[in-house]
């Protein structure tokens, strides 16, 4: 009974205080008025059913005024809550209708700079007027990457619990650089990053809540910045013992010896993270399906260290930009922990397939890597950015990396982990909000089964391609990527690339693959289906048509290079005849081959048609350069030319008298030509060894 007394007083309580709160609510100046109240009405009560929980005390929290509502600065809160819906809503419809438009834009650079004013406005503008130019100038030149005919790079991933995950990120705003800059962050990034190691089946070391473990992972945002990280994790580590070897050597000369390795198909963000930390890089050959091979890396390394060179770091890919190949992991891993090299691998793309069981035989050898990284963004529907990346040992990240301020400094950092130790940026986002959305709303189910369905469509495609007498398939299909090429030279394809993508209808890019131009069809829309599929094929299938078509059409030589032509012929033959003798026997032929034609054009149709191409190709600027090779797959591999390789040699035997200090010294193995060696990391005195005039596939330092 006294129970129940107490609790009626205590409902009495709370009923006045809600009255109270009510009637001083009414009396405020800055209450909303009869027309705002009905019109948020009903808005107001739908909401109450999903509201957040409030946290404890919120009731009796007095109202703010808001500070935008009276003036006309931004956007109120009722205003965003209206705005809000109604760009949810425009999000829907696009990617509801995003079919019915182009997938690449039909403009040339340059074309927004005469549609928006050049200077900003003085006075506030509408959202909806905003919102408006946005359909009207930024759409038509929009890359629309989640389009069912979008088959280029590979997927961006994407999804509805990505976005909201992105919106609550952005709506709380924190930078989470330091464990007090916002807890939250920072331990929600180190259980998500042992969910997903242990979802593609990583070592334990490498995992960040391994009990008495060295390991650890971060999220960065792109396996660009992951690629440039490891590097230089294992320079200074490599840094840190040549300088306790040679204490009096100039750091500059020994960074100079320093050399990394990757395949022919590693992205060129590995070239570019050499560049920047000014280390040689050797590119090496693959096998005929495009990986990397142990003894091949083996073989490498033997050269440069009979050129006093000094091996340190090794790049290798599960799942290549250009055709989705796979190094062979366990036989390179062996020859680093031999060679104690670091080991990074990059598996941007194909790294979360790995969920799926049966794909984690790929990863054979992972047990011998430094580093590995791949890319949510990518395959598992969470938008960009969000780079996963795991490290056997973080301290060895963490000391090439720590600059540590006063102010940066908290009274947790021995008990915590500070993520701006583990990057180049110092802010960072809440990255790892992302990952926790979609695991736990889509489940490792759901993800398998997306994963397993793009292979399958990738398959499909490949069948249609096979069964086709006019395609070739050049790469071994495993993932969600096929690369083609049609029967011809190289040049047939570029006209077909360049046609596919100036339609509008579908967006592919290439990349060269033994020196042959193919084209890459990568399977990208989340929910793509078997129709998506043979739309592709049907469209590639018609397309090849017509440029076969075309192709039969006789070419007009201008006479410039016509008579080019015959002097090469004449000088490459070493015949007697005249260049007019020369022509006139081969306008007789062309005379022969013309009469085969089904039909032969007049050189002013011709010339007509070509302008028209001419002027089409003008007007598709945006197309060609995607459709050009070097724009995504560039040639990475260098020959140094004699005089660059002599200088080379010349820098070598300038360190003869660095090599006289050492010689007699025992060396760690990563310094020696061999286990057990001495002094071989630079030439000897006596030394009469002889540099090849060419050394290929070797970048020098800028």
């Amino acid at each position: 009974m006294v129970y129940g007394l107490g609790n009626a007083f205590k409902n009495l309580n709370t009923y006045c205080q809600e009255k109270t709160t009510r009637l001083r609510n009414s009396l405020s100046p800055s209450r909303p008025s009869m027309s705002e109240t009905t019109a948020t009405g009903s808005s107001s009560s739908s909401r109450a059913s999903t509201t957040i929980p409030s946290t404890p005390n919120m009731d009796s929290t007095p109202t703010v005024e808001d500070p935008t509502q009276n003036g006309n600065n931004g956007m109120s809160r009722d205003e965003f809550r209206q705005y809000g819906k109604e760009t949810v809503d425009y999000i829907v419809d696009y990617l509801e209708n995003i079919q019915k438009r182009r997938v690449v834009p039909a403009i040339e650079p340059g074309y927004l700079k005469d549609l928006i004013p050049s200077e900003a406005p003085n006075a506030p503008e509408s959202f909806e007027s905003v919102m408006e130019d946005f359909e009207k100038l930024i759409m038509p030149g929009i890359t629309h990457w989640q389009h069912p005919r979008f088959h280029a790079y590979f997927p961006a991933g994407n999804s509805f619990p990505s976005i909201i995950a992105d919106m609550l990120s952005d709506a709380i705003g924190c930078v989470g650089f330091s464990w007090a800059a916002c807890p939250a962050m920072t331990e929600l990034e180190l259980i998500m990053l042992d969910w997903f190691g242990k979802m593609i089946g990583l070592p334990a070391e490498f995992l960040p809540l391994t009990e008495n473990g060295k390991g650890g992972g971060v999220i960065q945002s792109s396996a660009s910045e992951c690629n440039f990280v490891t590097l230089l994790a294992a320079r200074f580590e490599i840094m840190k013992e040549l300088r306790q070897r040679f204490p009096f050597v100039e750091e500059g000369l020994l960074l100079s010896k320093l050399i990394a390795y990757c395949s022919k198909e590693a992205h060129s963000s590995v070239e570019k993270a050499c560049m920047i930390g000014m280390v040689k890089l050797r590119i090496l050959e693959t096998d005929s399906k495009f990986r990397l091979r142990g003894e091949t890396l083996r073989n490498a390394i033997q050269e440069d260290r009979n050129l006093g060179l000094i091996p340190f770091f090794v790049s290798t890919t599960l799942g290549t930009t250009s055709c989705c190949s796979f190094d062979v992991l366990s036989e390179i891993g062996p020859i680093c922990k031999e060679n104690e090299l670091w080991l990074h691998v990059d598996a941007a793309y194909s790294g979360s397939a790995f969920i799926c069981p049966e794909f984690r035989p790929l990863m054979n050898g992972i047990e011998y890597a430094m580093s590995f990284n791949t890319n949510p963004n990518k395959w598992l529907l969470i938008n960009f950015d969000c780079s996963t990346m795991w490290v056997r040992d973080r301290f060895k990240l963490t000391q090439a990396l720590v600059v540590d301020p006063l102010y940066l400094q908290h009274s947790w950092m021995d008990k915590s982990i500070d993520y701006r130790h583990w990057g180049i940026p110092l802010s960072r986002r809440f990255r790892s909000l992302k990952l926790w959305f979609v695991i736990r709303m889509y489940g490792i189910d759901g993800l398998q089964k997306y994963i397993r369905e793009h292979v399958r469509l990738a398959k499909k495609m490949e069948t249609l391609l096979r069964a086709d007498a006019k395609f070739e398939i050049v790469n071994e299909v495993i993932m969600g990527l096929v690369c083609f090429r049609m029967k011809g030279d190289d040049e047939l394809n570029q006209t077909l690339l360049t046609r596919l993508n100036a339609s509008g209808r579908i967006h592919m890019v290439p990349a060269s693959l033994g020196d042959r131009f193919v084209i890459r069809f990568c399977v990208c829309a989340e929910n793509a289906t078997d129709k998506d599929i043979e739309v592709a094929y049907e469209i590639i299938s018609q397309a090849t048509q017509h440029v076969l078509h075309d192709s039969v059409k006789a070419a007009i030589v201008e006479e410039d290079e016509e008579a080019v032509a015959l002097e090469e012929m004449v000088a490459d033959l070493n015949i007697t005849e005249t260049p007019d003798k020369v022509l006139a026997r081969q306008n007789s032929a062309n005379a022969e081959t013309g009469q085969r034609l089904e039909r032969q054009l007049s050189k002013e149709e011709i010339l007509a048609q070509k302008q028209h191409e001419s002027l089409a190709k003008k007007r598709s600027f945006l197309v060609r350069m995607v459709s050009d090779p070097k724009c995504y797959n560039p040639k990475i591999v260098r020959h140094l030319n004699m005089a660059n390789h002599r200088k080379m040699s010349q820098d070598l035997y300038r360190d003869r008298t660095l090599m006289q200090t050492i010689s007699h010294s025992q060396r760690p193995n990563r310094l020696s030509q061999s286990p057990g060696s001495a002094g071989s990391a630079f030439f000897d005195d006596d030394d009469d060894r002889v540099v090849a005039d060419v050394q290929t596939g070797l970048q020098t330092p800028i």
